[in-house]
């Protein structure tokens, strides 16, 4: 048995003043799966497991939807009165980090303080210019568990190493696996590791119209170098039924990261079919039923 992390409350009002990005790629096959691979054809990685660049969802002051705060702990907001949108559950630990600046406003320094279950919730529109494009579209388009672990690093032999990536879809009554349980430990990048590679691409990352990705860096010196970020560290593979199913007005969405020295994964799965899942310890639990703009909640 490994020490168990320490279950702790987040700030989630405090987390408007914290920028907001997400690393693409950090989690083998997931792009494929997302139809997305094809998105980066012009993007040169440092290796075919590496991740293939940053993306902001979120821009604290930014003019446009990048400036529109998305984090939900209970809802996710359906798209406008379209029915024909493909919006997807993306499953991820994500990071609430402190960031340090220097003079001439590029990051040097990132610090995590805690980690969270976090739904990168996407839009899955072939063809998108931008990554951004498909991931902010209102308030409570992305989501972050009320509970998370405190931590001060994102190694898969510290922090990570025992916690594991859960998700569920709850239609009509039942609930479907919706994501490959799996565990932190196998994204491709953590640690030391991927904080400097998050650190470089901040400096040298640079927006292209052949590529979906955008200057990061630049957008966070130009949001007046926000003391903290939210960064979602990369989405895991989907089970079948969660690769081919996309979410509907009513859905139940959930995600939950656990310590697998405290839980097992037939636990967490019994818990959420029971309907008990945010009473289980050890997990931090994020449930957002998908809702149309101006519904009453509930």
């Amino acid at each position: 048995m490994g020490t168990v992390p320490r279950v702790i409350d987040l700030d989630i009002e405090g987390l408007r003043g914290a920028a907001g990005i997400g690393v693409a790629g950090n989690f083998a096959g997931h792009l494929e799966q997302a139809g997305e691979a094809a998105d980066f054809v012009n993007v040169v990685a440092e290796s075919a497991t590496a991740p293939k660049g940053l993306f902001p969802w979120y821009m604290p002051g930014r003019d446009g939807y990048l400036g529109v705060f998305p984090l939900s702990t209970a809802t996710l907001t359906w798209p406008g009165d379209d029915d024909a949108v493909d919006l997807q559950i993306e499953p991820e630990v994500g990071a609430v980090c402190r960031v340090d600046y220097d003079d001439a406003g590029r990051v040097v320094a990132i610090a995590p303080q805690a980690v969270a279950a976090f739904n990168d919730c996407s839009i899955r529109v072939a063809g998108a210019p931008k990554i951004s494009e498909k991931k902010n579209w209102a308030p409570a388009s992305k989501g972050i568990a009320a509970r998370g672990f405190a931590v001060s690093d994102l190694s898969p032999g510290g922090a990570l190493a025992t916690l594991r990536i859960a998700c569920f879809l709850r239609r009509a009554g039942r609930v479907h696996d919706y994501g490959i349980d799996s565990p932190a430990r196998g994204y491709s990048y953590g640690g030391a590791t991927l904080t400097d590679w998050i650190i470089e691409r901040l400096a040298n990352q640079e927006g292209s119209p052949g590529t979906p990705l955008e200057p990061v860096g630049q957008y966070l010196h130009e949001a007046g170098c926000p003391e903290r970020v939210v960064i979602g560290i990369g989405a895991t593979r989907y089970t079948a039924f969660g690769e081919a199913t996309f979410l509907m007005p009513g859905d139940e969405s959930i995600v939950i990261v656990y310590d697998e020295d405290v839980l097992s994964p037939a636990a967490v799965c019994a818990a959420v079919t029971s309907g008990d899942e945010m009473g289980v310890g050890g997990a931090s639990v994020l449930v957002q039923r998908v809702t149309r703009a101006g519904s009453p909640p509930g």
